[in-house]
């Protein structure tokens, strides 16, 4: 997708394709993108700085954009190092440039540059600022995902400006149909927590005509690839179901649990389930896991007994969909245990307290090897989960 906007709206941010991991955790196979614009107007507005690796790289462009312009005023919409590790930098080289922030993100500018003297100018629900041909709109969006987090819309121009949301792991995307994937992986593991605070900054936007929206990571979106994201954006965020069927998600030491997991998977199949997705967590993302669960509508865990305990990872597994608000699914499970099978009910203890679950009564126990024998408890439990 390009990146031009308008006449008076320039993309300069960048891409790193040297980053392998995003917060120190998310896998990229592919680098991440950091966005930033250039508002050229009778007053000069920049929206956001990049991660301090792209520093270079991005002051190559500002200064390009800028020709013999010097900018009035610097927008922080979101104070998150991988969005203003550049905003001390570019102060010191722009001095009489005013920061353009919310008054919580002032306070953590401080926390990030406390050698900095700031001109700010704070803004609230509602303010707005005008550039000349250009009206920018701040509207607050706390929690999405940090607390200091503001929304710019430019009026005139019909742009949003949506600081994290709408975005996406990978570099910049001259594709827009593969949007979804890597929006969907990054929505649910950094913002999946805050369903309801991105439905209420859903309800804001949705009294404004947005025909551009520009995100912090990821491509710019128009048209039918803008409506699509914000009809994904409205169900993810009421943790609804956007896809129809079966994940299962399943750890295995010496892979006999993993076989009755991919025979489970089989017979799904046989009987006529549309869409079985499965995820050896031992060895794939466990971040794409947690897209997975949050996709279809019923999940599956499978995993051995460890220790008298659960096995580790699947702990983390489970760890991670309950910080991030796993609700409104149906849960079945599979245990595996040579002596004293326990993972079954350590599992089921884990969602005890979760939001609008259903767990599954049958439960898949699996002695050692996954035998002939065991192959009928699975059959009835595909039946349970149809």
């Amino acid at each position: 997708m390009d990146k031009i906007i308008n006449k008076d709206i320039k993309y300069i941010g960048c891409d790193d394709k040297e980053i392998t991991q995003f917060e120190g955790q998310y896998m990229l196979e592919d680098g991440m993108c950091y966005n930033s614009y250039l508002i050229k107007d009778d007053k000069i507005a920049i929206m956001d700085t990049v991660g301090k690796a792209k520093k270079d790289d991005w002051l190559k462009n500002l200064s390009e954009a800028l020709g013999d312009k010097v900018p009035d005023y610097l927008i922080v919409q979101h104070v998150e190092p991988d969005h203003s590790s550049v905003v001390a930098e570019v102060l010191k080289k722009y001095p009489g440039m005013k920061t353009v922030c919310s008054a919580a993100a002032l306070k953590m500018l401080g926390l990030y540059f406390p050698d900095t003297d700031f001109n700010v100018l704070t803004v609230k629900e509602g303010d707005e600022l005008c550039l000349g041909n250009n009206t920018l709109k701040f509207f607050t969006a706390p929690m999405v995902h940090w607390p200091e987090v503001i929304v710019t819309y430019a009026k005139e121009a019909k742009v949003l400006f949506s600081a994290d949301g709408f975005g996406k792991f990978g570099v910049y995307d001259s594709e827009p149909d593969d949007w979804s994937c890597e929006a969907r992986r990054y929505y649910f593991n950094i913002c999946g927590k805050y369903g309801a605070q991105v439905q209420a900054l859903l309800k804001k936007t949705a009294t404004i005509d947005i025909e551009t929206i520009c995100p912090l990571h990821g491509p710019i979106l128009k048209g039918d690839g803008l409506k699509e994201a914000v009809r994904l954006y409205d169900i993810w965020s009421k943790y609804d179901v956007e896809t129809e069927g079966v994940f299962i998600a399943y750890c295995t030491m010496h892979s006999n649990t993993g076989n009755a997991a991919e025979y489970l998977a089989e017979v799904l199949k046989q009987k006529g389930v549309k869409k079985v997705a499965i995820s050896n967590l031992c060895e794939e993302d466990w971040a794409e896991g947690v897209e997975d669960a949050f996709r279809y509508g019923t999940l599956v865990l499978a995993a051995p007994t460890y220790d008298g305990g659960l096995f580790p990872k699947m702990v983390d597994f489970i760890h991670h969909l309950k910080i991030k608000n796993y609700q409104k699914r149906k849960i079945a499970f599979i245990e595996n245990g040579s002596w004293a099978p326990q993972a079954a009910r350590i599992m089921k203890e884990l969602f005890k307290d979760s939001k609008d679950i259903t767990l599954v009564e049958k439960t898949v126990t699996i002695r050692g090897a996954f035998k002939e024998s065991d192959k009928k408890a699975v059959e009835d439990l595909a039946d349970e989960l149809l």
